[in-house]
């Protein structure tokens, strides 16, 4: 038993047939269609990848200026009293 219960015979056989329907030129060009469209969508995945740490890295900046402005609030509260 094969890949996904096709033996490689049968595999083989299949190859064969779609090569004689399609072509050497035309499998070539659906072949770099498909990894164009593979490294099309890795692309995307590292920018999404990397536009959620700019968010996560935009939050934790806010949260700390928020405290830091919490805190010099606190001190000029304290020193006008």
């Amino acid at each position: 038993m094969g890949i996904g219960g096709i033996s490689p015979i049968q595999l083989i056989i299949i190859l064969v047939i779609v090569l004689l329907i399609f072509g050497t030129k035309k499998l070539k060009g659906l072949g770099g269609d498909l990894g164009g469209a593979i490294k099309g969508f890795k692309k995307a995945m590292k920018e999404d990848d990397k536009a959620e740490k700019l968010d996560q890295a935009e939050e934790q900046v806010t949260e700390t200026v928020e405290e830091v402005a919490d805190t010099v609030k606190k001190e000029a509260d304290k020193e006008s009293t």
